[in-house]
């Protein structure tokens, strides 16, 4: 009877020590984040901002998912190596806290963003970001108010083309009316010899 009791305590203490040691794995990662929703505009600079607790050094990963595209962004380990992938190597920069910055954002930017904190025993941890990026409104307005000042000269210079043909076309006409009536200059011609004999 006592061997059964000292084999029940065994049995306690071996579970309790799994169930501490699952406790603690569960518990030495944790990734804290003040914003999972982000939206930015076309150029626009998004701070992806995360802090990671680890009890060891952390194997950080950042990778972008929209629809059926998945790419890793990159990888890193405070104070220890980074590898940033082709696509991004001049728009990301990484922090040894976790969080990620992306500079001159695009529209296909937009997406899911999942950071993955991995610790050498194997344990990790996975957080997401939603980003939405919006066009810019004013390049647009931008390109609109170009296209009517272009519109407005073009239509200047048609008018100022018109007046001036039209001022010439005047100046023909007047022409050939004078051309064709040669005796109106003879009949004001002997009208103004008439009225100066005496």
């Amino acid at each position: 009877m006592w061997h059964f009791r000292l084999w029940d305590v065994h049995d306690v203490a071996v579970f309790l020590s799994i169930t501490l040691y699952m406790c603690y794995l569960a518990g030495a990662i944790s990734i804290h984040s003040p914003q999972r929703s982000l939206t930015r505009s076309v150029q626009d600079d998004v701070f992806f901002s995360v802090d990671v607790t680890c009890s060891e050094v952390p194997t950080i990963q950042w990778t972008f998912m929209s629809g059926a595209v998945s790419r890793t962004i990159g990888t890193w380990q405070p104070g220890m190596y980074t590898n940033i992938t082709v696509d991004y190597v001049s728009r990301v920069q990484s922090f040894d806290n976790g969080s990620m910055g992306l500079s001159d954002l695009r529209l296909q930017d937009a997406g899911y963003y999942v950071v993955t904190v991995t610790e050498s025993a194997g344990s990790s941890k996975d957080a997401g970001f939603v980003l939405k990026v919006n066009e810019v409104l004013y390049e647009d307005l931008q390109y609109l108010s170009v296209s009517a000042l272009a519109l407005a000269c073009l239509a200047g210079l048609l008018m100022l083309a018109m007046w001036l043909l039209d001022k010439a076309y005047r100046k023909i006409v007047a022409w050939r009316r004078r051309k064709q009536m040669p005796g109106v200059r003879g009949l004001t011609g002997s009208k103004d010899r008439e009225s100066a004999r005496p």
